[in-house]
């Protein structure tokens, strides 16, 4: 891989408490329903750690179709309906998605089976670290941005093997609200130079939150700034009518020569409906040869 020089993984977004709803914005379940909903996800954590045994015994795609239907089944026993707007290719491919709730890597697991990158601090959460391990998630340490080279080399390697790869370019929260709360930097091109690299398409993922109750997009799931992961569990469990979508949208297929700058910014238009910040002769290196048809909505809750 040509040498290039990485940009600090560090980026930080404008959000603060007034970018989380306020009681009464979301319609609460009661403290009955809230409690269930604790245990049933709790179960599903506890599942999830004998998942975590068995999948190195599994073949590739009975393990791939457990972590999706694990990933389906704790969004269901926490309250949230999943509902995916597209088809996602069934060959290698790197998916970006916006990053709003660590609900999104449950959205990203049941839409594909893809490797995850994570921070490297979810290795020390406590079951989902276990699990996340044992599916093969990519860590990267933020405090280290020397490591970047080798952990770009390694996610070419996965989609070169001809796996599906998720990242979320942005490198932290927020709440996908207000466009002044946008992680300055927007997508950083790092990871986009594992496309290049290994020659695959990269598929542009919107992610998005909304109460069905008022049909109106909500921030009840956002995890943001030094909130506690507990804190936004508690939001979660009590919102009555919670729905998480993932939108596919048109894959990109760079060049050999494609400038993964351009291939981030390209990607990052697609996922937040945009104008793109490059030039149009620099964007045709990045720009998709074909089209992923997003015309059909299949809802795992089903």
């Amino acid at each position: 891989m040509t040498a290039v020089v990485y940009d600090l993984w560090r980026p930080t977004s404008g959000c603060g408490p007034t970018c989380l709803p306020v009681p009464g914005d979301v319609p609460d379940v009661s403290a009955a329903r809230r409690l269930g909903r604790m245990v049933a996800g709790l179960g599903m954590l506890l599942a999830g750690a004998g998942l975590a045994v068995l999948l190195p015994l599994l073949p590739a795609r009975e393990r791939e179709a457990a972590i999706r239907r694990w990933a389906r089944a704790t969004a269901r026993a926490v309250g949230v309906r999943l509902v995916v707007r597209g088809r996602l290719p069934r060959r290698r491919a790197l998916l970006v998605a916006n990053h709003v709730s660590w609900l999104d890597i449950l959205a990203v697991l049941a839409a594909s089976p893809a490797r995850m990158m994570a921070k490297s601090e979810v290795r020390a959460w406590p079951l989902i670290g276990q699990l996340a391990g044992v599916a093969g998630t990519v860590f990267v340490d933020r405090a280290r941005p020397r490591d970047l080279p080798d952990t770009v080399t390694r996610l070419a390697a996965l989609l070169r093997s001809g796996r599906a790869v998720a990242v979320f370019p942005e490198g932290t929260t927020w709440c996908g609200d207000a466009g002044d709360c946008r992680p300055a930097g927007g997508f950083r091109p790092a990871m986009f130079q594992a496309a290049i690299d290994a020659g695959a398409p990269v598929v542009p993922l919107r992610i998005g939150y909304r109460c069905a109750a008022t049909d109106t997009a909500t921030t009840a799931a956002a995890f943001l700034g030094d909130e506690t992961l507990w804190r936004s569990l508690r939001r979660v469990l009590a919102a009555r009518d919670l729905v998480v979508t993932v939108t596919v949208t048109a894959a990109l297929h760079p060049a050999a020569d494609a400038d993964r700058r351009v291939l981030a910014r390209a990607a990052e238009s697609a996922v937040h409906l945009v104008p793109s910040r490059v030039p149009r002769a620099a964007a045709l290196h990045a720009l998709p040869t074909r089209l992923v048809v997003a015309e059909r909505e299949l809802d795992l809750a089903a």
